[in-house]
Parts: structure tokens; C-alpha cells; sequence
């Protein structure tokens, strides 16, 4: 099982692949299996670098709370040990969250810079149109917290992939793997909810990254997500942005050739820009 100790934790990770180096940080939840779909078409094209973030499957889980700003230096630590800098980072989710929080402090890791919908509420909680829809949702993350603390893993797993990230029946169209992921990792959820900052982002630090970026959203997720790429495309006026049609919160498992086909032609334009 291949570990590597970045910023004084142990971290799960495997390499594949040649060409530019990718970095897949995955989201909440899930590990650097949530990837699979899309693997074996990345790594035809790149040296792909994917890995458990802390407190999740493989890697190492720290006791005491955690914040994302150690999850940013983690992968700062992570791409430098493993010799990726600059690398092209693509993340989903809260793992988008983090490519993005590290892209806004240490730019000089990127090549490129790929999010798909970071749940970044704090930068739209002024959306009056959205204040309604967006405290609904706080109350249902607070049921799963409250299902999570009381050991009912399962109830809170399933509430979240249901009523928060996927949608109705979602949790039963899951592969058996990665529901067992979900479950695995519940307790890290906790800890990143406790993090005050989870959900905000410094958008004028944020605009100092210049590189090439792509923001991308789907077309069947929560309407906020929308909103939250248009800030950040506000904030990128050099990014790329990229709907998925059909898809939702996990593209590169319910759309994987979409995504990967995407990606590609992304860094490949890049390239031949550069």
C-alpha cells in the first residue's frame, strides 16, 4: 500500500499513466476510488496522481479537528514530494474547494486549475433568491450530522446522498463500493463541518491566480452550484466554464466519458495555447 508523508501525515496515493501531471482530489465522503470511471482514459493522456485526502479510506486520520486549509497544504505537500509541480489539479466538490483555497496561495503549483462545484455557500449566502433554498439544506446537513453522532451511519449516509448531494434513490444506484466508502468515511464529514471556514473562500485573493482554469456544474444539481461557479468565473475572468447536461454532483461517475473527453480537451487546448 503506497504512503507518502506530506505536511506530517501519512497519505495513500497511486500514480499511473504519462504525460502532464493531473492531480484528482477527490470530495466528502468518498476516496481516490471515486476516480476509477475515469482513470484508464486519463492516464492515456497524462501521469495521473490520485490519493486518499486525511481522515478518509487509506490515509491517515489525525486526531483533534481538522479544516481544509490543512487539507490545501496536504496536496501542496503532496504534489511537491511526489515531484508533480506545476501540475494540472482537478477536483470535485470539497475536494474542488480545496484545489481551488490552494490555488489562491500557492499558484505557482498549477498548470491548470479544474473545479466542479465547490460547495462554497458562504461566497452566495447575499443571494436573497437563494437564502431560502440554502437554509433548507443547513437543516438537512444538520439531520445527517445529528444521524452521524448517534452512530446511525447508514441513515446519515443515505440522507446525504438523497436529500443533499444526488437526489431521490440515489443512495441505491451507488456501486455497493462506494456506499461502503460513504460509510467508512462519515466520521471526516463531521470533522469538516466543524470547520468554520469550510464553506468560504477569498475571492479577491483568489483572482490572483492567473493560470488556465475551467469551472464546471451540472445541469440536475442544486441551483446554488450555479451560482457558485458564476462567482468564481466573476473571480477567474480567464476561466473556462462547462455544463454537463444530465449530470450532477459526481460527473466522473455518472458521466465519465463526458468528463474525461472534457478534461482532456481542456489541458490538450492549453497546451497548444501555451
Amino acid at each position: 500500500m503506497p504512503r507518502v508523508g506530506a505536511n506530517g501525515v501519512e497519505l495513500f496515493f497511486e500514480v499511473g499513466g504519462d504525460g502532464d501531471p493531473l492531480v484528482l482530489v477527490h470530495g466528502s465522503w468518498s476516496d481516490h476510488d471515486s476516480w476509477a470511471p475515469v482513470l484508464h482514459a486519463l492516464a492515456l493522456r497524462f501521469r495521473v496522481l490520485i490519493y486518499d485526502r486525511r481522515g478518509h479510506s487509506q490515509s491517515e486520520r489525525p486526531p483533534g479537528q481538522g479544516s481544509r486549509f490543512e487539507d490545501e497544504e496536504d496536496l501542496a505537500a503532496l504534489i511537491e514530494t511526489l515531484g508533480f509541480a506545476p501540475a494540472y489539479v482537478a477536483g470535485n466538490s470539497f475536494g474542488a474547494s480545496t484545489a481551488l483555497g490552494l490555488a489562491a496561495r500557492r499558484p505557482e503549483l498549477f498548470r491548470g486549475l479544474i473545479a466542479h462545484e465547490p460547495p462554497l455557500m458562504g461566497i452566495v449566502a447575499d443571494d436573497a433568491e437563494l437564502l431560502p433554498l440554502m437554509a433548507a439544506t443547513e437543516e438537512k446537513i444538520e439531520s445527517v450530522l445529528a444521524h452521524l453522532r448517534a452512530d446511525e451511519t447508514l441513515a446519515g449516509a443515505r440522507q446525504f446522498a438523497e436529500e443533499i448531494a444526488l437526489g431521490p434513490g440515489a443512495w441505491d444506484q451507488l456501486p455497493e463500493q462506494l456506499r461502503e466508502t460513504f460509510i467508512t468515511n462519515a466520521p471526516t464529514f463531521v470533522d469538516e463541518q466543524a470547520d468554520p471556514g469550510w464553506a468560504n473562500l477569498d475571492l479577491s485573493r483568489l483572482s490572483g491566480y492567473t493560470g488556465p482554469a475551467l469551472l464546471t456544474k451540472g445541469t440536475e444539481s442544486p441551483p446554488w452550484f450555479a451560482t457558485i461557479t458564476a462567482r468564481l468565473s466573476r473571480a477567474l475572468p480567464q476561466a473556462e466554464t462547462h455544463t454537463f447536461e444530465g449530470a450532477g454532483h459526481i460527473p466522473q461517475i455518472s458521466h465519465p466519458n463526458d468528463y474525461a473527453e472534457r478534461v482532456t480537451s481542456f489541458i490538450e487546448g492549453n497546451n497548444r495555447r501555451s
